[in-house]
């Protein structure tokens, strides 16, 4: 057993972390061409629903199949950085070198319960009127009656999770692996139970990946109901982002009331 594993998702070839806490995880990996990477296919998974459910293929592999003390998740292009904004600036040109290693990641987790992204602050809506905006909001209603009928007493913290502006994106995260186990089971009931009861045969294929959009809102409401002592990073991304693309994004539904469209997928992925 690993003290500590950080799955690193992703469904291309990619440069790696080369620090042996980092875990390559190949996302989808069913019935697709070996990266190289362990895939999450193997096991105990549910690797073939990747399209609806993204990362979270890989961490229900990891909830079902990995033995470890501390776990966590980041993304082939993103990962939690050095709070020093002077080794940012210094290593701007090789992002890699200000990701966090095992050192700084077993010592902040000696006082925190859990490590997470700084908040997206979405300043002029409420999360649920962002959800309303970019994708369908009867999923949305209906993720709420799952709650209300299964775990009720989760239901104030995603009320207030959804009156809210602020959030924490991308499913990351590092814990204690008992405290992943417990989100997990709470999680994939959810998840389950929802995928049961709604139709996205119609949705293309950007909104189609309404699981792991779910999941994002079910994180914060999870963490602020479980009071963790949480620690806040900064996401370090180690792409350029297309910034005018986003900006589109934004005026295309504020404006338009468009819903993201198939043809900016590759803004998300």
């Amino acid at each position: 057993m690993k003290d500590l594993v950080i799955l690193v998702a992703t469904h291309k070839k990619y440069p790696m972390p080369k620090e042996s806490i980092y875990l390559p995880l190949h996302v989808g990996r069913e019935g697709k061409e070996d990266l190289g990477y362990q895939g999450d296919n193997t096991g105990d998974n549910i690797s073939i629903k990747n399209p609806n459910y993204c990362e979270l293929t890989g961490l229900y592999w990891a909830w079902k199949n990995l033995n470890c003390k501390y776990i966590g998740l980041c993304h082939y292009r993103r990962y939690f950085s050095k709070e020093n904004i002077f080794q940012r600036i210094l290593n701007r040109n090789n992002k890699f070198a200000i990701i966090l290693n095992e050192k700084q990641i077993t010592e902040l987790l000696e006082k925190y319960d859990v490590i997470l992204p700084k908040k997206r602050n979405y300043f002029i809506e409420t999360v649920w009127s962002h959800y309303k905006n970019a994708h369908y909001i009867k999923d949305l209603e209906e993720t709420r009656r799952i709650i209300e009928e299964k775990y009720p007493q989760y239901l104030d913290s995603f009320n207030e999770v959804m009156r809210g502006s602020k959030l924490h994106l991308y499913n990351m995260f590092i814990m204690k692996k008992e405290d992943f186990e417990a989100y997990c089971e709470w999680l994939f009931d959810i998840l389950f139970e929802l995928e049961k009861r709604i139709d996205i045969t119609n949705y293309d294929n950007y909104q189609q990946r309404i699981y792991g959009f779910i999941s994002e809102r079910l994180f914060n409401v999870w963490l602020l109901y479980r009071k963790f002592n949480k620690k806040e990073l900064p996401v370090i991304n180690v792409e350029e982002v297309n910034w005018l693309l986003k900006i589109i994004n934004f005026l295309n539904r504020k404006l338009k009331g468009l819903k993201v469209t198939k043809s900016l997928e590759e803004l998300y992925k």
